[in-house]
């Protein structure tokens, strides 16, 4: 700043007001500081000026699966917002380990984010008490923890799962293999127990892990076990399921039925287009960054729960009609 000021032949009290966006002596001395600025290649330093105004202009955002096309959509949805409001995004990947969630986490505590948005690996709150208890703003974004006392913004796929299944039973299912998420998070366990309910004894049940390897490896086993119905709890694990099924020749939905709980791009492009339980992704990540907006801005936002919806497109046959 003392080197702007010197080659602007100006005072470094001015050149901190045009940096800040005051007014200048006069638009002379203005154009001179921001002149001097740009052939000097001068930047502030954002963590010093944060050190003054407590406030980096920042967010945090730890997803599970960058590689999962449907917190990829949330990012960018997130990103949109945040910027819409003048901050910026920085992102983690925790790969669905706890681990590495945690890792990031605390990075990003340490380079002053002004908030920190979650989609938590697991159920375990520790986590989320420990930034809670650094005083600084989280929102929990599409899964919850146990006892969350923070904002939650989430989808409920109740209604959709539910209709999905009555469907199914309808059309003469009698053997339905649900490839669930890990239990050990809220949104493996809430969806499987919501759809195996629905289905009573019908569901016969393999866990995954979100990923598509697991979900191949599971409809293999359900398939071995006379599954006539697949249905997937999670993109990536469909995209195993659809794998496994054409490795086998079997034809969907004469052979199988398939639905999938989230959707993809290219899920209604493919020969027969995939029924899914769609989630309002863009509206949940624009939720989720005016949720932490509101409480970095002394507010108390309502936790978000917004509604998936069944889309029927011809995967499961009869059970369509």
């Amino acid at each position: 700043m003392k080197d702007v000021a010197q080659h602007a032949g100006v005072s470094t009290a001015t050149v901190s007001r045009v940096l800040n966006g005051h007014a200048a002596p006069t638009p002379e001395t203005r154009e001179r500081v921001l002149a001097a600025i740009e052939e000097l290649g001068y930047r502030p330093n954002a963590l010093a000026r944060s050190l003054r105004t407590t406030s980096t202009q920042t967010l945090g955002l730890v997803i599970s699966d960058l590689l999962n096309p449907f917190f990829a959509e949330i990012a960018r949805a997130v990103e949109d917002e945040a910027r819409s409001h003048g901050y910026c995004v920085v992102i983690g990947n925790a790969d669905e380990s706890a681990e590495q969630e945690a890792t990031y986490v605390r990075t990003l505590l340490d380079r002053r984010v002004d908030g920190l948005l979650l989609c938590p690996a697991t159920d375990d709150p520790s986590l989320v008490r420990e930034v809670s208890a650094g005083g600084v703003p989280v929102v929990l974004l599409d899964r919850t923890v146990k006892g969350a006392t923070c904002p939650v913004v989430r989808a409920d796929g109740s209604e959709a799962l539910t209709a999905l299944a009555r469907r199914l039973v309808g059309a003469g299912h009698t053997r339905i293999g649900v490839i669930a998420g890990p239990p050990n998070t809220s949104t493996g366990r809430e969806r499987t127990d919501v759809l195996t309910g629905s289905l009573g004894g019908l569901a016969q049940v393999v866990h995954g892990d979100f990923r598509q390897e697991s979900g191949s490896q599971a409809a293999a086993k359900l398939l071995d076990g006379g599954a006539t119905a697949l249905v997937a709890m999670d993109n990536l694990m469909g995209l195993g399921a659809l794998g496994e099924i054409r490795a086998r020749g079997l034809q969907i939905p004469n052979d199988v039925a398939l639905a999938v709980f989230d959707d993809q791009p290219w899920f209604p492009l493919l020969d027969p287009p995939i029924t899914v339980v769609a989630q309002p992704t863009v509206e949940m990540g624009r939720a989720a960054a005016r949720s932490l907006l509101a409480l970095i801005n002394g507010q108390q936002p309502d936790d978000v729960r917004l509604t998936a919806k069944l889309v029927l497109r011809g995967s499961l046959g009869e059970a369509e009609l």
